[in-house]
């Protein structure tokens, strides 16, 4: 499929105000601090890359939405801590 003319234009939003972003820069726009672990289906851990010089976590929701969640913050480790632990 072709790229739109531009692809900065194109952001969704989560109801939780996180924006993730579809292009090939960094996804995520802004980051939550934490949200609850029942709520989160999955949870993708991007390394920084040429694409991106940030570590980005990424959390799909139970609801199919995702959501961007700050890779520093002490809940957000501890929730891919479980994750991965399971």
């Amino acid at each position: 499929a072709p790229l739109p003319t531009n692809p900065l234009l194109y952001t969704s939003f989560t109801k939780t105000r996180a924006p993730v972003a579809t292009e090939l820069r960094c996804q995520c726009l802004q980051t939550l601090q934490g949200i609850h672990p029942k709520n989160i289906q999955s949870v993708i851990v991007k390394a920084p890359g040429p694409h991106c010089a940030e570590t980005e976590v990424i959390a799909t929701l139970k609801n199919g939405q995702k959501a961007c969640l700050n890779p520093a913050s002490p809940m957000v480790q501890k929730i891919i801590e479980k994750i991965l632990n399971k």
